[in-house]
Order: structure tokens, then C-alpha cells, then sequence
């Protein structure tokens, strides 16, 4: 033992010296321990409550003073989340997640519910539009810190578009997606299921939040998109409404947001971008990119879902929007890349590049949510 210790003492190191080094070395131990005490201190739940409140509140920016608990209780667990979520030394994915669940509470607000008309008085709030912002700017940092973006304003824009497309139109199965086609269990499909519906039963809202303004070709081909995503106005042949009969037959609630509690951030996050992305119109070309991305990658995204539907011996009804999207977005992706992307690249040479960043950002994120989605799979294949 007196071996060891003595092995373990720098020779050239005074005992006061020794002592003023372990000193410092407790007190470094004490300091991130105490930031680690508060950076797990806020209650999530209650600061996500305490927005629910405040949302509640009527005419929420000219009686804002009247609720300083509510509003410092949310403020301080938001203030905490962006240090954890976005520090290279913490990454918590609790902070994620609520960050990620309040800004999805706020943007939902751009779309219509058919609910309590008051739930829309504080869709426009000042306040609520400086959470929003001051979150995305932190977040959005994060995001593109994950992508060389430096490499892409250099890329032949047109060339690396027609690649990246058909590598994805038709890619190799990944290990993820051989779980979801081999593997998953039938409580695992309900969870993948339970999270997709989050999207999948309003699907294709955002889009319809680009459509505004001049027309011209490229603006026609994204109604056209719409229109059929939408079942040309009718209710049983819209998108969303596949989705809900696919839980339908499996028992499942069709009533939307109904599983918002089982969505991991990573899934929140592709969601929470695509509204960033679609109100912004300087980031026009990333949006389309990232919408060519979506299109392209769905039939093969989607194949391993449909192959475990059937190995399940699920009836048609509960994979028919996978057998639907399988074959309408390769016709989808088409258009998506010579009607729309390739004119945006003549249309904006100096800014082409914007539209592989959309792309490579969209793929990035959604490989990480698919990623998120089968972990959730596979712990309720464990459970059932």
C-alpha cells in the first residue's frame, strides 16, 4: 500500500505544493458539483405547466406582471435547459426534450384545431415569439455546429443534388431499419406508431405555410404537392387520414397529440425545424431541401414499417399509409428535384447552396429521430 501511494507522488512536487494541488483539485470537484446540482435543480414538468398557464392567460403580453411566479419558473428552467442542452460538457436529454416539447407548444399555435377559439389569444404574443426566438437561436447554433457547412457552399450544387437523391431513393438497409423490418414486435409498432402520429395526423400543415405569394412554376408544383397530400379536399383520401386508420384498426387513438407524451426530442425537433424553416422565407432553399430530402427517402424509409406490418400479419388497413407513401413519393421526389429544386438553382445561383444544407440538415436530423424511435421500440418490445 505505502508502495503505491509513494508510486503515485510526483518526486519533483513539495508537500506544500502537493497540498495546494489537492486543495485546487477539491475545489474544481465542489465547483462542478455544484454546477451539476444546478443545472439538474429545474423542474421540467412544472416549468412545462407553468407555460400551459401562461398560454391560458388572456391578453398574456398586457398581463404579464400579473403572473411573475408562472413566468419565473418557466424562465429559470428554460434559462438552465439552454446551458445544459446545447454545452458540449452536459448534452442532457431531459433538457432537450423540454426545450423541444415548449417550442412545439408555441408553434403549434400556427395551426388551427377546431378547438376553444380562446386557446389562440396569445398566438401572435410578443412574449411568447422572444422565448421562441431566444430557444431556436441557441438550438439552431447547435444544429449547424453538426454539419460542414463550409464544404457545401463549395459542392457543384446540381450534381451533388442528383447524387445524394438517388443514393437515397434507393439505399443499402441500415441496421436500424433491418430492427423495424425484422425484428420489432408488435408492441413495438404500436410505440413507432404512438410517436409518428404526432406528424402523421397533421401531416404536410407546414407546407401549406410556404405557398403565400407570386405565382409562378415552382410555386404550382408545391400546391400540386399539397393538393394531393391534402386528398384534393377530400377527407378520406387526405394523408392524415390513412394514418388514422391505420391506429384505428389497431385500436389505437386517432385523436391528435393523443401520444405527444411518448415523442423523444430527437422527433420533436425534425417537427419544431420544419415550422422554423417553413414561416422563414429567407430559408426558403432549406426548406426545400429539406423537403426533397423527405420525399426522396420515404419509399425506402418507409419499406422496413411496411415489411414488419405484414410479418406481424396486420391487415391492410394498418399499414395503408406506408403502402400509399411507398408509392406516391418516388413520384413525389421527382418532382420535388426537377420541378422545384434544380429551377431554384437557376433561379438563385449565389445562394444554391442553401438547398443541399436544407437537404443534408433534414437527413441529419431524421436518421437521429429514426435512430430515437427505434430505441422507444425496442424498450416496448421489451415491455410487452
Amino acid at each position: 500500500m505505502q508502495r503505491n501511494l509513494a508510486g503515485s507522488v510526483k518526486p519533483n512536487l513539495s508537500l506544500s505544493a502537493l497540498m495546494e494541488r489537492d486543495l485546487l483539485e477539491q475545489r474544481d470537484r465542489a465547483q462542478r458539483q455544484d454546477q451539476v446540482a444546478l443545472f439538474t435543480t429545474p423542474n421540467y414538468a412544472e416549468a412545462e405547466q407553468a407555460l400551459i398557464m401562461l398560454l391560458q392567460v388572456h391578453n398574456l403580453d398586457e398581463n404579464l406582471d400579473q403572473h411573475t411566479r408562472l413566468q419565473t419558473v418557466f424562465e429559470n428552467a428554460v434559462a438552465v435547459a439552454l446551458t445544459i442542452a446545447y454545452s458540449n460538457e452536459y448534452q442532457s436529454d431531459v433538457a432537450h426534450r423540454f426545450l423541444h416539447r415548449i417550442l412545439y407548444r408555441i408553434n403549434r399555435l400556427k395551426f388551427f384545431w377546431y378547438d376553444d377559439l380562446n386557446h389562440y389569444t396569445n398566438e401572435r404574443s410578443l412574449y411568447m415569439q422572444t422565448i421562441r426566438n431566444q430557444i431556436e437561436a441557441a438550438w439552431q447554433a447547435w444544429e449547424l455546429s453538426q454539419l460542414d457547412v463550409a464544404s457545401l457552399k463549395r459542392a457543384d450544387v446540381v450534381e451533388t443534388l442528383r447524387d445524394w437523391s438517388a443514393a437515397d431513393l434507393d439505399p443499402a438497409l441500415s441496421e436500424t431499419g433491418r430492427y423495424f423490418q425484422d425484428d420489432m414486435t408488435l408492441a413495438g409498432y404500436r410505440k413507432m406508431l404512438e410517436i409518428a402520429s404526432l406528424d402523421g395526423l397533421v401531416e404536410a400543415s407546414q407546407l401549406s405555410l410556404t405557398l403565400g405569394g407570386v405565382a409562378n412554376e415552382i410555386h404550382s408544383v408545391m400546391t400540386r404537392l399539397l393538393v394531393e397530400e391534402y386528398g384534393a379536399g377530400k377527407l378520406a383520401r387526405k394523408h392524415s387520414t390513412y394514418f388514422a386508420t391505420m391506429l384505428s384498426d389497431l385500436g389505437m387513438s386517432t385523436e391528435p397529440e393523443a401520444y405527444f407524451d411518448a415523442v423523444p426530442w430527437e422527433v420533436l425537433a425534425t417537427i419544431n425545424h420544419s415550422f422554423l424553416l417553413s414561416e422563414r422565407k429567407r430559408d426558403y432553399l432549406r426548406y426545400a431541401g429539406g423537403l426533397l430530402h423527405t420525399e426522396i427517402s420515404v419509399p425506402a424509409g418507409f419499406s422496413p414499417y411496411h415489411a414488419a406490418a405484414e410479418r406481424l400479419g396486420l391487415s391492410a388497413d394498418a399499414m395503408s399509409y406506408w403502402t400509399l407513401h411507398i408509392k406516391v413519393d418516388k413520384l413525389h421526389g421527382r418532382w420535388m428535384l426537377d420541378e422545384v429544386a434544380l429551377p431554384l438553382v437557376e433561379r438563385y445561383p449565389d445562394d444554391a447552396w442553401e438547398l443541399l444544407l436544407g437537404y443534408a440538415q433534414q437527413k441529419f436530423m431524421g436518421d437521429r429521430a429514426c435512430e430515437a424511435v427505434a430505441r422507444a421500440a425496442k424498450l416496448a418490445d421489451g415491455e410487452g
